[in-house]
């Protein structure tokens, strides 16, 4: 049986490249995911109910793109990380812990995104190497929302 890339028309070497960068991103959702859960669970405060929506907003739209870019790399013909012992080896963001205030839960989310953002970068010109279309229109979609979403985290700051 044919490799999926040779039927996707997708180069292996690029390909296993572009696997590689989209399981780095795949570690720091989930690592952005339950630091997000936390948020939602310990904001306090006067603007609590409006990020603790927010929150919860925010991680189900992550719980989907971990969905999504899992299923991208099974797409590519690899294999997704799925253990969080593999997720804290791989990913560059970091639990946070004992945060409960607005300005520092918004400023965490915006560090948080703002790496996720430089890795999704990094992701397109892999992809675009290998004529990865798929990929280039998953990341693409994923850094125009989240730079909108920057814009108005930072609108929240005093």
């Amino acid at each position: 049986m044919k490799k999926i890339t040779d039927i996707l028309g997708l180069k292996e070497k690029e390909s296993a490249a572009v696997a590689e960068k989209l399981n780095e991103l795949l570690a720091n959702y989930q690592v952005y995911y339950q630091n997000l859960r936390g948020f939602h669970w310990n904001i306090k405060g006067e603007r609590f109910f409006g990020l603790h929506a927010k929150f919860e907003e925010l991680y189900d739209d992550a719980v989907e793109k971990i969905d999504e870019i899992a299923e991208r790399v099974l797409t590519l013909g690899f294999t997704p990380l799925h253990t969080f012992e593999d997720y804290l080896k791989v990913a560059s963001l970091k639990a946070e812990k004992d945060k409960s205030d607005a300005d520092s839960t918004v400023k965490a989310v915006l560090n948080n995104l703002e790496a996720l953002i430089k890795l999704e970068r990094q992701i397109l010109p892999l992809a675009e190497a290998g004529e990865d279309e798929g990929t280039i229109a998953l990341i693409t979609d994923y850094i125009s929302e989240q730079e909108k979403l920057v814009w108005m985290l930072t609108s929240v700051l005093k």
